[in-house]
């Protein structure tokens, strides 16, 4: 009998365990769906099972979203009333450092140059519509034909903060660093030939993340040899990618791209609320990057130093020298001031920085509070006849003419044509219909969901904003020359339009009333000035927390 008893009591423990042990299967090898194993060598689902979490790319730091009052809560002397408070959420993402440096420009700049060389009529414009304006220096009543000459190529200047760069440059900038990225990444993980970056570009044969990932066989102008040449090919064949040739985006290999931050993600980074948790700063009482009401240092060692590079009264840009001075007269090198809680640098005073959102006067909380950004236009890969993706080649690229005249390349070769949506995207769909959102729910008739625009064919649709149409095109008798026509109607009522980007934060030119956050102004999109730069942001995948790494003197011993 007691050997019965043990027999029975063994075998419900035995039931236990193996119960036990099944609704701790965590399925990490093998189907939750079918239980077929993943990554078999008999065939099977290919999938990454050993991804951890997204790495921080060059030069960005990681910002935790969350939910913040975006907008002015104190008293709006200025009685602008566009930056009213609205409850907002970001989710987490990444954000440079610093902003964009001269050298990093150059940087770039210095590539174009050696890809499509400029002496080369056809490649002219490449280059050229990417160099910033340094004319934007210059002043009617002003001596400073010194910053025109030197600021964006001597190398005093190296670690200044880069401005006359307009938003559309802004963007190539930010498209140009996510190729260079992701290609070194690559190259690093023996995927593609070692040195390709170096000896297997040329006009005709470059890398796009964008164009690897849909074409990968077009990448380096078809350049087998550079695309495949990796050691590391067949190791990754056998782990992660089913085809055994190309990284694939499921491989988690690839970052995502280097974009202009949206203006709740800039506001909401430059708060900077990291470890901060008083009810009156979540409602939105903090008025500067950094804690305090004030712009100068109440710290013993410190005090009274200025915390931001700003202008501090008519002819005051930096105070008295060698006494209460902000330590520059026009911008200052990047890292000269401390950052905020999340790391970041010059968030407030040194340059205004663009960011991607089109200006409205209103944030439209009451349709969106979630990742809000106004200026998504939907586009899609244009196909060829036989169902391939278009390629851009050097006879086909995709320019941009400014209403200064100014043309910029959009699409280099070797990135993918795009193409605005139709209704096969569109059709039956609630949460958009149509290619270009900018200026959605802005108040006129044609922004209503339901309008139809035949019913107004006797009056051409009015714009919400009654801003200036100007032209800019090949002249009808010398297509040599350019026809530029400025829009001199005096009936014109403002310049916001579609075209029109916001720029936020305080700079070595403002009062300090514009180091708050909150504030909020704008420009074309095409210009440039002296005091407005930009810096890179990029999205986050996956948890909204990084891991965290228990600390070793918290670690259990043995």
């Amino acid at each position: 009998m007691k050997n019965a008893f043990i027999f029975k009591s063994l075998m419900a423990l035995s039931i236990s365990v193996l119960l036990f042990s099944c609704s701790k299967n965590d399925y990490g090898s093998s189907s939750r769906a079918t239980g077929w194993k993943y990554n078999s060598k008999d065939g099977g689902f290919q999938v990454q099972t050993n991804y951890k979490e997204q790495e921080t790319g060059p030069g960005l730091v990681f910002i935790e979203g969350g939910t913040f009052t975006m907008g002015r809560v104190q008293d709006d002397v200025m009685h602008d009333w566009n930056n009213t408070p609205t409850q907002q959420h970001v989710q987490s993402f990444y954000m440079d450092e610093t902003e964009v440096t001269n050298v990093m420009y150059l940087e770039y700049l210095d590539w174009l140059k050696g890809v499509y060389p400029p002496t080369e009529p056809k490649y002219r414009n490449i280059y050229y519509g990417a160099l910033p304006d340094t004319l934007v220096w210059r002043n009617r009543l002003g001596f400073n034909e010194m910053m025109t000459n030197n600021y964006l190529r001597h190398p005093a200047y190296a670690n200044y903060p880069v401005v006359g760069v307009n938003w559309i440059q802004a963007i190539e900038f930010s498209n140009w660093r996510t190729n260079r990225v992701n290609e070194r990444i690559l190259e690093e993980e023996d995927v593609i030939k070692k040195n390709a970056p170096f000896e297997d570009v040329s006009a005709e044969s470059t890398f796009d993340t964008d164009t690897y990932l849909n074409a990968p066989t077009q990448t380096y102008g078809g350049n087998d040899e550079a695309i495949r040449g990796g050691r590391a090919s067949e190791r990754y064949a056998k782990t992660n990618d089913s085809t055994g040739l190309y990284i694939q985006r499921k491989d988690g290999l690839l970052l995502p791209k280097y974009r202009l931050p949206t203006e709740a993600e800039w506001e909401y980074a430059a708060l900077g609320l990291v470890e901060i948790r008083s009810y009156n700063i979540y409602r939105g009482r903090k008025k500067y990057p950094w804690t305090g009401k004030y712009t100068r240092s109440g710290k013993r060692r410190t005090r009274g130093d200025q915390l931001a590079n700003f202008k501090q009264g008519d002819g005051d840009y930096g105070g008295i020298a060698g006494w209460s001075d902000d330590g520059a007269d026009i911008t200052a090198p990047v890292k000269s001031y401390n950052p905020n809680d999340y790391g970041l640098y010059d968030m407030a005073g040194n340059v205004a920085e663009w960011v991607a959102d089109v200006y409205r006067p209103i944030v439209d909380d009451e349709y969106n509070d979630f990742n809000y950004y106004r200026g998504n236009v939907y586009t899609k890969n244009a196909i060829n006849p036989d169902g391939t993706v278009k390629i851009v080649m050097t006879d086909s690229i995709v320019y941009d003419t400014l209403s200064n005249g100014k043309i910029i390349a959009r699409v280099l070769p070797g990135g993918i044509l795009q193409v605005p949506i139709d209704e096969q995207e569109t059709y039956m769909r609630t949460n958009f219909n149509d290619s270009d959102n900018r200026n959605y729910r802005d108040g006129d008739k044609s922004s209503s969901r339901y309008y139809e625009g035949f019913q107004d064919q006797a009056t051409p649709n009015r714009r919400m904003y009654n801003a200036p149409i100007h032209y800019v095109g090949p002249d009808a008798e010398d297509s040599t020359k350019m026809d530029r026509r400025y829009d001199e109607s005096s009936k014109r009522t403002t310049i916001v339009d579609d075209e029109v980007r916001v720029y936020k934060g305080g700079s070595w030119k403002d009062r300090a009333y514009w180091l708050d956050p909150a504030q909020r102004r704008f420009l074309p999109q095409d210009m440039a000035t002296d005091y407005i730069g930009f810096r890179n942001a990029m999205s986050r995948v996956g948890t909204k927390a990084r891991k965290k790494k228990t600390p070793r003197h918290q670690k259990p011993k043995g």
